[in-house]
């Protein structure tokens, strides 16, 4: 919306204040600035509020604007003076002001820190978190313009306005001066005004998502009048499916006497169903969509999945086309599964929902699955079903032009059918946000993920989304701190998803194999060393076990304390007359189920080969399996008595499958002690690799669990010696001589002032551009001395002869300049230097970055050839604990260089975490430095240098994880 003439010239419209968010019960919302053109909507939103709320607003009666009022309330400077409102369908909802004011109260200009803040919010849509949404934008909006304080005035008997103020985490004061309550907020974020910020977000996009699984209604609009076809396909899909709400069917081509088709009302618009629809999927043309959209936000429909194909998938035509239809759908207040969608599935008992183009909707089971892709998700819905797997929930999400992985994440995060989470993505519209809400989840259930187009370094077609220059080795890395479990194909994820629904997560690396073959358990013994797994030695049953001997050493396996995990392998085995047993699948699942009934807390998998039928009747014989008691929290059995799906859609006792799995009913309960879980579906694999692979992903998932229990820390010593105000006056001093807006490197001199700010000492070195001035230089710093180039193409390549080490006196030091240019060409070409000689210990690299998309990122690993060609680098998010820079290096593969390998002398590895801590630090409080190189950095038994540095200053990038909520617009 543009500024007209009569507003400030010198303040252009702030286009970047309009935002998107969800409301606390999932719908949508717009929030934007409001201009002279609003005074209509502001007339007509004002009549609609009640007299309770006018008078709690204006502390008197006041029915009516008037036209002073009006004008007051729709010219703003966008300074001194804004206004905000809320919009569904382009009417307002709610609005919000502030006023700068001085120490007096009066109305006043910068410097003057404080405002007033006042706001209005229809009673139709109280309750729905529009006032809290509004005071996060408003506030950010102050901060931009200089302002510091908000001061408010409310009734004492405005409850849910107070309410509003107290709960938003800022740090405030209150008095009572003249019959009202007095607020002064201090704007500043705090962490609880964060923390109250992400918790909001979190119940708001889980909500939105909840109602798309769980309508009450569903309409599908483009059902074709003869079998076939998208719509009719969905439309057959829902009631075979069981679906328990109301389907109508809708198509404009309808005639007019048709009243149902396939036993379902049929309807020729919204506007002819008398009832609410929850849910509509749109299955037209492209080119209809937007009428079909226009119908929904009319009649009230709260969600979209929309299966129309010809959008961003077809160029830059169809990406705007596909960003209209979200300013569309979003401005009736509904989100989008799609477009170019395959469908979404709840398998709960109380919906029943196949609103899919799969013909056959899956079991119901305690895995939730996201995928971006429709082929993919047939791939993996068909894979789950061969394997006897059932399924909580399932989104196809398309071209996600709005639902993406991370609103998964957020309803998988709270939701009791859901143990596991598993992701195909082939983009990340927000690395920050999912990285922080993977962490979150997978601290209390298992979040698999397999991202795809991880080496072309685009975004596959349809997804518009921001591009990270990143390599695919550090977004695995970066995943892996987050606790998400990384696989390589959608194979792995259903191999790993299956045992961590079914299964308990191992105490340690120790596993058991027992079976009646040899070879098969000597296969999977090599297998458990590849993967760093601890086996023991293979328990052969011989060929001639039977069933009874099977289910006799898994129980004694499961009872031994020194195993954490048990491997069943099993081939077809021989009766007496030498043929070939019949049923051995259902009788080795039957006693195989049986040794597990009695509750150890150790995994199980078996790997069989050529046992026809054992994956389905181990998947079946789990269903039936009785169920077990279960110590949980006080906060999970509040949760599951105020939860109203945990108990309408069957809680894991009722439903007869596994709680003891990787994760807990509810988020709560991780933190509980469970007791000894009931048995769950085995999982049943057809090679000792996959496996095998499976169980060291979830011991590994294990380790990290526990440590995540007990964060790490930022060590309290740094404090005392980083001059965090020095480094920003430097910062912003060498900014301001900047050239390029873009940024620019700094010297030598200036990297080293400003890291020392910081704690990190770089030796120093001094430019030789001829041997008396090395000779001078030498004098200076002392021998032994390095002499080296600095030539770009030469820097850190001491295979090239750039370097001398050791010098030990006058001659010997212009002999190596001799040496030096004879070899390499001339000073000027060169630009040698001379540095002290740095104590003998292991070369390192230790880097620091910013990367647009996934934010700064702390690197380590040895310089040279481990880091350079064989790409054996750690990555980990900023900021680092200790615990992440001390896992930092340990992860690379060449870590046993620094531990004394081979007899060498252990470095101090203290020293080097702590250098990892304080460039962690320096990145994190400064996004100004935009890359660190440190290179190399010398590390010895006592002590470490840091012989190079090189520093790049630049505005920082904007981040999309700070700030008040809003929707991406992609």
């Amino acid at each position: 919306m543009e500024p007209t003439p009569e507003q400030s010239p010198h303040h252009a419209y702030p286009d970047h204040w309009e935002a998107d968010v969800v409301l606390r019960d999932g719908g949508t919302a717009r929030i934007r600035p409001i201009t002279t053109d609003d005074a209509e909507r502001l007339v007509s939103f004002y009549e609609q509020v009640s007299d309770e709320s006018k008078y709690y607003r204006f502390f008197a009666p006041y029915p009516r604007l008037s036209d002073r009022d009006v004008h007051r309330f729709t010219h703003h400077d966008y300074v001194d003076r804004v206004g905000l409102a809320v919009t569904i369908g382009g009417e307002f909802i709610g609005t919000v002001r502030y006023d700068r004011i001085d120490d007096t109260g009066r109305p006043a200009s910068a410097p003057a820190d404080e405002a007033e803040v006042a706001f209005l919010v229809q009673d139709a849509h109280q309750g729905r978190g529009v006032a809290s949404a509004l005071l996060e934008h408003i506030a950010a909006v102050a901060r931009e313009r200089g302002i510091r304080r908000f001061a408010a005035e409310v009734l004492p008997a405005n409850n849910k306005m107070i309410k509003v103020f107290r709960d938003a985490g800022y740090t405030q004061r209150r008095s009572f001066e003249d019959g009202s309550v007095h607020l002064t907020l201090d704007l500043e974020p705090t962490e609880k005004s964060l923390a109250v910020q992400r918790g909001r977000e979190q119940r708001a996009e889980a909500r939105s998502v909840q109602r798309l699984l769980a309508p009450g209604s569903v309409a599908v609009i483009g059902t074709g009048r003869t079998p076939g076809g998208v719509g009719r396909t969905v439309l057959r899909n829902l009631l075979a499916a069981g679906y328990t709400g109301r389907t109508y069917a809708v198509n404009r081509a309808f005639d007019e006497g048709l009243a149902t088709l396939d036993g379902v009302p049929a309807h020729r618009s919204l506007g002819e169903i008398d009832e609410q629809v929850d849910l509509a999927v749109i299955a037209v043309p492209a080119h209809r969509v937007p009428e079909a959209v226009a119908d929904c936000g009319e009649h009230g429909v709260q969600g979209l999945v929309v299966l129309s194909a010809g959008y961003a998938e077809r160029g830059a035509d169809g990406r705007e086309l596909q960003r209209e239809l979200v300013r569309q759908a979003r401005s009736y207040g509904m989100r989008i599964i799609g477009p170019n969608a395959f469908g979404i599935i709840n398998t709960a008992e109380t919906v029943r929902l196949n609103a899919s183009l799969a013909p056959e909707s899956p079991a119901r089971g305690r895995i939730g699955l996201f995928t971006q892709s429709g082929a993919i998700g047939i791939a993996l819905l068909s894979g789950l079903h061969r394997r006897g797997a059932g399924l909580s929930s399932f989104i196809s999400a398309g071209n996600r032009a709005d639902v993406s992985g991370n609103d998964f994440l957020q309803y998988s995060f709270e939701d009791p059918d859901t143990d596991v989470a598993l992701l195909y993505l082939e983009s990340l519209g927000n690395p920050r946000k999912f990285t922080r809400l993977a962490r979150r989840t997978a601290a209390v259930k298992p979040v698999v993920v397999v991202k795809g187009a991880r080496h072309s370094g685009t975004n596959p077609p349809g997804h518009a989304v921001p591009v990270s220059r990143i390599p695919d080795t550090t977004v695995s890395a970066l995943m892996r701190q987050a606790g998400v479990i990384r696989v390589d194909t959608v194979t792995e994820m259903v191999d790993a998803g299956l045992l961590l629904a079914g299964q308990p997560l191992p105490a340690g690396p120790r596993v058991a194999i027992l079976g009646n073959s040899e070879s098969l358990g000597l296969l999977t013994y090599d297998a458990c060393l590849a993967e760093g797994l601890r086996p023991r030695p293979p328990i052969d049953l011989t060929t001639a076990a039977s069933p009874q001997d099977f289910r006799d050493a898994l129980a004694e396996a499961l009872a031994d304390g020194t195993c954490d995990a048990v491997i069943v392998t099993a081939i077809p085995w021989v009766g007496e007359n030498g043929e070939a047993e019949t049923g051995d699948g259902q009788v080795l699942a039957e006693a195989l189920t049986k040794a597990v009934a009695g509750g150890s807390a150790k995994p199980v998998a078996v790997v069989h080969v050529e046992i026809g039928g054992l994956a389905e009747a181990l998947a079946a014989a789990s269903s039936t399996a009785a169920p077990r008691p279960r110590t949980v929290t006080p906060a999970a059995q509040t949760r599951a008595a105020t939860t109203a799906r945990a108990t309408t859609t069957g809680t894991p006792a009722a439903q007869g499958v596994a709680t003891a799995s990787a994760a807990p009913a509810t988020p709560e309960a991780a933190t509980g002690q469970e007791a000894a879980p009931r048995p769950g579906r085995i999982p049943a694999y057809p090679a000792a690799e996959r496996a095998v692979r499976a169980l060291a992903e979830a011991v590994k998932y294990a380790q990290w669990r526990r440590q995540a229990a007990v964060p790490g820390k930022i060590p309290e010593f740094l404090d005392d010696t980083i001059d965090e105000a020095g480094a920003a006056a430097l910062i912003e001093a060498q900014l301001a001589t900047a050239p390029d807006p873009r940024g620019r490197p700094l010297t030598h001199d200036e990297a080293r002032e400003l890291l020392g700010r910081y704690g990190i000492d770089v030796r120093p070195t001094l430019p030789a551009p001829d041997p008396e001035a090395a000779v001078a230089a030498a004098a200076r710093l002392g021998y032994p001395v390095a002499l080296k180039t600095t030539a770009p193409h030469l820097r850190h390549r001491a295979d090239l002869g750039g370097v001398r080490l050791d010098v030990a006196d006058e001659e010997a030091l212009r002999r190596a300049y001799g040496e030096l240019t004879d070899l390499l060409g001339k000073p000027a070409e060169l630009l040698p230097v001379v540095q002290a000689m740095a104590p003998r210990g292991v070369d390192t690299v230790v880097r620091a970055s910013i990367d647009a998309a996934a934010g700064a990122i702390l690197s380590f690993g040895l310089a040279g050839a481990p880091s350079e060609l064989l790409g054996d680098t750690a990555h980990r998010l900023v900021p680092a604990t200790d615990r992440d820079a001390a896992e930092l290096i340990r992860s690379i593969r060449a870590a046993p260089v620094l531990f004394g390998w081979r007899g060498s002398a252990p470095v101090d590895t203290a020293a080097l975490e702590e250098l990892l801590l304080r460039l962690s630090r320096l990145v994190d409080d400064h996004p100004e430095v935009v890359s660190v190189a440190l290179e190399p950095v010398v590390v010895a038994p006592q002590g470490l240098t840091v012989l190079g540095a090189s520093v790049r200053l630049a505005p920082p990038p904007a981040r999309s994880d700070v700030g008040p909520r809003r929707l991406p617009n992609y």
